[in-house]
């Protein structure tokens, strides 16, 4: 069961993008669990992808796709990872963007392919390819929702977010969907994520912009510790909304661009630890006091990774010395732990490296109770500061992993 509020907004239609779906068969029957993005000509694309060194067929041939032209369709499916499958995965990434661009008529690279699943079994690619045309006579404007849905594997709610807003007269819009509830952690969090504007941006912009928006987002949550081997995140630009093209970080809407896809993405990405695997609590984990940002995400990764301090925090025990012994291993070198402070939301918890002298453990038992708490920690050496997010670790994380395969 999701943590807070997980429902889906109202997902408004971005020009130039058209969603289809179908029930492929890929592992479940009766699941739409195969989706196809299409943008329209002159689409600005960029993506960011896992750092596991062991990633998977479709985010090779993604990554090669998208340094060769900017892409006119994305095809997902759920249910199979296709990673770990060597050369026949490779081949059947290959065949699914080839099979793709025959039925769209679009060159084989103007197609990208996403996968999502279990790990180590062959697509069934027969399943999937004859799933490509029953998607593509489904294509619609207004089928974000279905798309939410159509990515899901252990997620318990389709995760979406949308705005609109204003440059210069013409009204914008910035829309997305991502999925992901378990193997999360940076860099990237196991999540696909697609979002996309009809606000005009040059190409070498929208790569810069994703990497930052990503940054704040995507890379600062965690459920687990495990970086998957699918992670991607996909923006794309279609400008069909008109105006002039932003082409340079000194035109003032790029700053109100880019302040709307993070607010976005940071959506997407706290609804996937919301509904991380098992989760019954919501929980920021926010460093400051820094000598750099760096050292603060250490900290926070640190502590929002520690089995011992997530479980603690599912029972609503307050063992806050679980919380001082992951920022001491947390590799932050000179660290003055006599100046370190810790909080649970308002309850001061240590004090200048020991127990603040007028706490008491029925105070740190409340916050902990609360299904959202926030973990404060000044390190008291500089200014820098950053925050992560992550969940409590319950007996349903093990339940649902142990029988994911089943």
């Amino acid at each position: 069961m999701a943590v807070g509020d997980v429902t889906m907004p109202h997902m408004h239609v971005v020009q130039g993008v058209k969603i289809g779906s179908a029930e492929a068969y890929v592992r479940y029957p009766n699941r739409r669990d195969l989706v196809i993005f299409e943008f329209s000509k002159g689409t600005n694309v960029a993506g960011v992808f896992t750092q596991n060194a062991f990633c998977a067929a479709p985010v090779h041939v993604s990554k090669l796709h998208l340094q060769q032209a900017n892409p006119r369709y994305l095809v997902i499916n759920t249910g199979n990872a296709n990673a770990g499958t060597g050369k026949l995965g490779m081949q059947n990434a290959q065949f699914t963007c080839l099979k793709l661009a025959e039925l769209a008529q679009v060159e084989e690279f103007e197609v990208l392919p996403f996968s999502t699943g279990v790990i180590g079994e062959q697509l069934p690619i027969e399943r999937l390819t004859q799933g490509l045309q029953p998607a593509l006579d489904s294509l619609s404007e207004s089928a974000w929702h279905d798309a939410a849905t159509g990515i899901m594997t252990t997620d318990t709610t389709p995760k979406g977010a949308s705005e609109q807003f204003e440059l210069d007269g013409i009204t914008y819009t910035m829309t997305g969907i991502s999925k992901g509830a378990g193997m999360i952690r940076p860099n990237m969090a196991t999540m696909l994520s697609f979002v996309a504007t009809d606000a005009p941006i040059a190409r070498p912009l929208v790569q810069t912009m994703l990497k930052i928006s990503a940054d704040q987002s995507f890379n600062r949550i965690t459920v687990d510790g495990d970086t998957s081997t699918n992670d991607s995140c996909i923006f794309a630009a279609t400008g069909c909304a008109g105006g002039a093209e932003i082409q340079s970080i000194n035109d003032p809407r790029y700053a109100v661009v880019l302040d709307v896809l993070c607010r976005v993405m940071k959506r997407l990405a706290q609804l996937i630890i919301r509904d991380g695997e098992g989760a019954t609590k919501f929980i920021t984990v926010a460093v400051e006091g820094g000598n750099d940002t760096q050292e603060c995400c250490d900290i926070a990764y640190s502590i929002a990774h520690s089995p011992l301090v997530k479980t603690a925090i599912f029972a609503s025990d307050p063992n806050w010395g679980r919380i001082l012994a992951a920022i001491g291993y947390a590799g932050v070198k000179d660290l003055d732990v006599e100046k370190i402070q810790v909080w649970l939301d308002d309850v001061q918890i240590c004090k200048d490296g020991g127990a603040a002298a007028d706490y008491i453990e029925e105070a740190g038992a409340r916050v902990m109770s609360q299904t959202e708490m926030t973990i404060r920690v000044d390190l008291g050496r500089g200014t820098a500061k950053d925050t992560v997010y992550t969940c409590d670790l319950s007996y349903d994380y093990v339940k649902i992993n142990a029988d994911y395969r089943s």
